[in-house]
């Protein structure tokens, strides 16, 4: 797998993967960027959360659950000292829907957390990822 990242002016970066799609990237204006694009690090909770979201939304297809929503809430800590590495990350997966099986949610989350998620698998030996689950059912939520 190959990827490459340009400068675009000071720590601005556009850059793109083997997927060919170019993504912004940017830091502070303290840090010589313009705060105009997602920083690094939240990119890596961004990618934490969705590949752990494709493999719990994968592995719920292949049981027939069928949400109507499905979000995951993603909460770090970081270290207060340079080079500020994440010390814990929680992950709550929210599923939205009717008559949804608690043990087929667990389940997914499990499998994606223990097996699937590559994500996962290279930051877990260095910070802690918990995780927990709620469910919204749609017939008792008016907010949709």
């Amino acid at each position: 797998m190959k990827a490459m990242v340009k400068q675009i002016e000071g720590c601005s970066f556009i850059g793109k993967g083997e997927s060919n799609h170019w993504v912004p990237v940017d830091s502070k204006k303290e840090f010589a960027g313009s705060d105009a694009a997602t920083h690094p690090m939240e990119l890596v909770l961004l990618a934490l959360g969705s590949c752990t979201g494709c493999d719990v939304v994968s592995i719920l297809e292949k049981k027939k659950v069928r949400l109507t929503g499905f979000e995951i809430h993603i909460d770090a800590e970081r270290s207060e000292t340079h080079p500020k590495v994440f010390t814990k990350i929680h992950l709550e997966f929210v599923f939205f829907g009717t008559g949804l099986n608690p043990v087929h949610l667990k389940r997914a989350i499990e499998l994606s957390q223990e097996k699937y998620c590559p994500v996962s698998a290279m930051l877990k030996p260095s910070v802690p990822i918990t995780t927990s689950y709620r469910i919204v059912d749609d017939k008792h939520n008016d907010q949709q």
